[in-house]
C-alpha cells in the first residue's frame, strides 16, 4: 500500500484532487485484504463483489463521501450477516442497518465488510490475531476493527465498548481508539450487553481520522478540535485506583512518558477519592446483571450454545438483586456528577491504556481494568499510539476528560499523537 492514502483525510484529499477514485482505493483495500487476511482473520464477513457494489450505491457528497468502512459484527447491516460471534446466530442475515451505519451512509460512506468480535462482545475469543505480532491477541471484544485498521485493510471501523472494548483493541494494535461520551451515538440496531455502559466507539490511523467519522454521524464539530493544536495549558498524569495492576513494561514507559512531558508542559498528578475505587469494583457485577437481561433470549433458548465463561457471567448476573443495583445506579449517577469538580483546574489527564502490551493470543483478549472507571463515568477517552516495548509491540496512552468534553479530549490527544511522533 506504498500509493496508498494511510488516512481518511488523505483518502478524501486524493478524491477531491482527483488523483484517487473511491473504487481505485477500494481495489487497492481489498489487494491488502487478500495480502493479509489469512493471517490476521479481522473479517468476518468481507466478499468483494458486495464491497464494490456497496461503494456503488454510496453517495458521493458529504463528510465520508466514497470512504469504506468496517462494522463490528455486533451491529445490524443491512443484507450482511450478524452473527455476534455467536454460533446462536450462525445464519442470520440483517434487514436494517444499525442507525449509525445509516447515518454514516448519508454522510457518503459504505460498508465493505463485518469485522470480527467476540461472543456478544464478551470473553470467548474471535478468530482475530494481532496484525502487529500474530501470536499475540488484538484484544476484545472489538477485536476485527482494531486488527482490520492496523492492518492497513481500512481506513475507519465502527466498535463498541461495555468496559475496554475499544481502547484496548487499539492499544494493542497501536491504532486510534475513540470512544465517545455515553449515549453521544446512538445503539439502535447494535446487540446490547450492559444499557449502563454500552458506547459505540471508531478506529482510525488518526486523530482527524477518528474525530472526521463520529462528527459525521453525530454533527459535533469534533475535526476542527484536531486543528492547529497547541499544548495544554496544564495536562493531568493519573495513575488510577488500578494501578497495582501495571505491567512493568508499561510502568517503565510511563515514567519515561511523563518526563518528557513535563518538559513540555505542565503537568499535575490526579489522584482521585475512595469511591471511585469501588465503582472500578461494581463495574463488572452491574454489566453481568444487565447482561443477564440483555441476553434473556439466548439463555433461556439457547444456553447450550454459549460459551462457559459466558454461562457464568449470565448466572452470576441473575443471582444479583434489584435493591444493589439501585445502589449502584446511584452511584453512577453520583460519580459522574462530581467527576469534573474532582478534577479541579485539570479536567483532562492521560492514563495507560491497558495494563501492557497485548498478551499471547491463547490467555484471552487480556484485562479491561485500565478502562472499567472510565466506561462507567460515560467519559470520553482516545487511546493514542506511539510507545512501544522492548520488543516493538504497541503500549497505549489514553486521554480522557469529563463527559460532554470530546473536543478538549480529542485536541489534547491530537497533540500527544504530535509529541510522539516528533519524539519517536
Amino acid at each position: 500500500m506504498t500509493d496508498t492514502p494511510q488516512t481518511a483525510l488523505e483518502a478524501l484529499a486524493a478524491f477531491d484532487a482527483g488523483t484517487l477514485t473511491p473504487e481505485a482505493y477500494l481495489d487497492a483495500l481489498l489487494d491488502r485484504c487478500a495480502q493479509t487476511e489469512s493471517d490476521v482473520r479481522a473479517w468476518s464477513h468481507l466478499d468483494p463483489s458486495t464491497a464494490r457494489r456497496e461503494l456503488a450505491q454510496a453517495q458521493r457528497t458529504g463528510a465520508l463521501r466514497g470512504l469504506p468502512l468496517g462494522v463490528k459484527d455486533l451491529f445490524h447491516v443491512k443484507s450482511m450477516p450478524r452473527s455476534c460471534g455467536s454460533p446462536i446466530y450462525a445464519d442470520y442475515m440483517s434487514s436494517v442497518d444499525a442507525s449509525v451505519v445509516a447515518l454514516a451512509r448519508l454522510a457518503g460512506a459504505y460498508v465493505m465488510g463485518k469485522t470480527e468480535t467476540t461472543e456478544f462482545a464478551t470473553y470467548k475469543p474471535a478468530p482475530t490475531r494481532n496484525p502487529t505480532s500474530l501470536a499475540h491477541t488484538p484484544g476484545g471484544s472489538s477485536s476485527g476493527s482494531a486488527a482490520a485498521v492496523a492492518a492497513g485493510m481500512v481506513p475507519l471501523a465502527f466498535g463498541s465498548q461495555t468496559a475496554g472494548s475499544v481502547i484496548r483493541p487499539a492499544a494493542y494494535c497501536g491504532v486510534v481508539g475513540y470512544k465517545p461520551s455515553f449515549n453521544l451515538i446512538d445503539t439502535s440496531g447494535v446487540k446490547g450487553l450492559s444499557r449502563s455502559f454500552d458506547t459505540i466507539g471508531v478506529f482510525a490511523r488518526s486523530v482527524s481520522d477518528a474525530a472526521l467519522l463520529v462528527e459525521a454521524v453525530t454533527g459535533q464539530p469534533f475535526l476542527q478540535a484536531t486543528q492547529n493544536v497547541s499544548a495544554p495549558s496544564v495536562l493531568g498524569l493519573c495513575q488510577s485506583p488500578v494501578w497495582n495492576e501495571i505491567e512493568p513494561e508499561m510502568q517503565s514507559a510511563w515514567d519515561r512518558l511523563c518526563a518528557r512531558l513535563q518538559t513540555k508542559t505542565s503537568t499535575r498528578d490526579i489522584v482521585l477519592p475512595p469511591p471511585y475505587a469501588g465503582a472500578v469494583q461494581a463495574h463488572p457485577m452491574i454489566m453481568a446483571q444487565e447482561a443477564f437481561q440483555a441476553l434473556a433470549y439466548e439463555w433461556q433458548a439457547h444456553r447450550d450454545l454459549l460459551s462457559p465463561a459466558l454461562r457464568d457471567m449470565l448466572a452470576n448476573g441473575q443471582t444479583r438483586t434489584s435493591t444493589p443495583h439501585n445502589d449502584d445506579r446511584v452511584m453512577i449517577s453520583t460519580l459522574k456528577a462530581r467527576f469534573e469538580a474532582d478534577l479541579g483546574n485539570t479536567p483532562i489527564f492521560i492514563t495507560p491504556s491497558a495494563p501492557g502490551a497485548a498478551p499471547a493470543y491463547e490467555t484471552g483478549t487480556g484485562s479491561p481494568v485500565f478502562n472499567r472507571l472510565w466506561t462507567l463515568l460515560g467519559a470520553p477517552c482516545v487511546n493514542v499510539p506511539g510507545l512501544k516495548t522492548s520488543d516493538q509491540r504497541p503500549l497505549g496512552i489514553q486521554v480522557v476528560g469529563p463527559i460532554g468534553q470530546d473536543a478538549e479530549v480529542l485536541n489534547v490527544a491530537t497533540w500527544l499523537a504530535d509529541v510522539l511522533m516528533d519524539d519517536g
